[in-house]
C-alpha cells in the first residue's frame, strides 16, 4: 500500500481503539467491581476519569502537534495510550484503575486531536480526503456499534483486564505504521499554547463532574459539594472569560456564531449526557439486577448500536455527497 493509505489505516485503528475504550468498558463493570471490590462510585470514575481526561485535554493536544510535529505527538499518545492500557490490566484496586484511566485519556486525547490534521496533511486532493474522513467517520460509528459486544465477549470468554490487554498488540501496530510511513507536518503558524483556558477548563470540568458523581452520597446540601460545584461554575466563567480575551485562544469563541456549529456542538452534548451517559447504569442494572452474563448484556444493546452503526455510515456517505457537489 501507498503511504497515505497506511496513514489512513493506522489513523482509523488508533480512533477506534481509542473510542472502542469508550464504549467496550462499559460490559465489564459488573466483573470489575467483584473482583477490586467496588461500589457505584468507583466505578464511574472508571469510565469519567478517561472521558474527563480527554475532554479537557484535547484542545491543548492539538495546539501542542501543530506546534511540535502531529506525527510526533501522535506517537507520544500512541506511547501513552498503550502503556496505559497495560496499567489498567495490571489495576488491583479501584483506585489505581481509576489513575490509569485518567492517564489513558490524555493519551486519547493526543490522538484524536492529532488524527484529522495527519489525514488532512495525507489526503490533498479533495475528493480523496472526503472518503479518507468517510471511512473515518464510519470506524467512529463501527467502534461504538460493536464497543459492548466486544466488552462482553472478552469479559465473558477471558476476563475484564482483556478489554485493555487486546490494546497493546493494537498499539504497538500503530506505532510501528506512525513511524514508518506517516509524514511528519506542522502549522507553521501555530498558534502559543493557551495555558491559562486550558488550567481553568480542566479545573472547572473535574470540580464539576466530581460534584456530580458524589452529591447523592455526600447529600446536594453539603459544604463539600456546595463548594465543588460553585468552584466549578466560576472557572467554567472564568474560562469563557479567558478564551474571550487571549490573544490566541484554546477554543476561539467566535466560532459559536455559526449556527451549523452551535448546533453540532447542542447535539453532541446533548447525545453525550443523555445516551452515551445511561450506558453505566443500564450495564450494571442488566448484570446485577437481571443476572445477565457480560456477553448477555452486549448482545442487549445491539438493537441500538446496529442503527448507530448504519447511521454513521449514512451521514458519512451524505457528507461525501455534500462536499462534491
Amino acid at each position: 500500500m501507498t503511504p497515505k493509505r497506511w496513514t489512513l489505516v493506522v489513523v482509523c485503528a488508533a480512533t477506534a481503539m481509542l473510542m472502542l475504550d469508550i464504549a467496550v468498558v462499559n460490559t465489564a463493570l459488573s466483573r470489575i467491581a467483584e473482583d477490586l471490590d467496588s461500589g457505584l462510585g468507583g466505578l464511574q470514575w472508571v469510565v469519567d476519569a478517561y472521558t474527563l481526561a480527554l475532554a479537557s485535554t484535547v484542545l491543548t493536544a492539538g495546539s501542542l502537534a501543530d506546534r511540535f510535529g502531529r506525527r510526533r505527538l501522535f506517537s507520544a499518545g500512541l506511547v501513552v495510550f498503550t502503556l496505559s492500557s497495560a496499567a489498567c490490566a495490571a489495576a488491583t484496586d479501584i483506585v489505581f484503575l481509576d489513575a490509569a484511566r485518567a492517564v489513558q485519556g490524555i493519551g486519547a486525547a493526543v490522538m484524536f486531536a492529532v488524527s484529522l490534521a495527519i489525514l488532512a496533511n495525507a489526503f490533498p486532493d479533495a475528493k480523496e480526503r472526503a472518503g479518507a474522513l468517510a471511512a473515518y467517520g464510519a470506524t467512529i460509528g463501527g467502534t461504538f456499534a460493536l464497543g459492548p459486544l466486544v466488552g462482553g465477549a472478552l469479559t465473558s470468554g477471558l476476563d475484564w483486564q482483556w478489554i485493555f490487554l487486546i490494546n497493546l498488540p493494537l498499539g504497538a501496530f500503530c506505532l510501528w505504521v506512525t513511524r514508518t510511513y506517516v509524514t511528519e507536518s506542522r502549522d507553521p503558524r501555530a498558534p502559543r499554547v493557551d495555558w491559562l483556558g486550558q488550567a481553568t477548563l480542566a479545573a472547572g470540568l473535574f470540580l464539576l463532574v466530581f460534584g456530580f458523581l458524589c452529591g447523592n452520597e455526600d447529600g446536594w446540601g453539603s459544604t463539600t459539594i456546595v463548594a465543588s460545584l460553585s468552584a466549578a461554575a466560576a472557572l467554567l466563567v472564568a474560562f469563557v472569560a479567558v478564551e474571550s480575551r487571549v490573544k490566541e485562544p484554546m477554543l476561539p469563541l467566535k466560532l459559536f456564531r455559526n449556527s451549523s456549529f452551535t448546533g453540532a456542538q447542542i447535539a453532541a452534548a446533548a447525545i453525550s449526557a443523555t445516551f452515551f451517559a445511561v450506558f453505566l447504569y443500564t450495564t450494571l442494572y442488566l448484570q446485577q439486577v437481571l443476572g445477565m452474563s457480560p456477553i448477555e448484556a452486549g448482545l442487549a444493546y445491539l438493537p441500538a448500536t446496529v442503527v448507530i452503526f448504519f447511521v454513521s455510515g449514512a451521514t458519512a456517505n451524505r457528507a461525501r455527497r455534500c462536499r462534491r457537489g
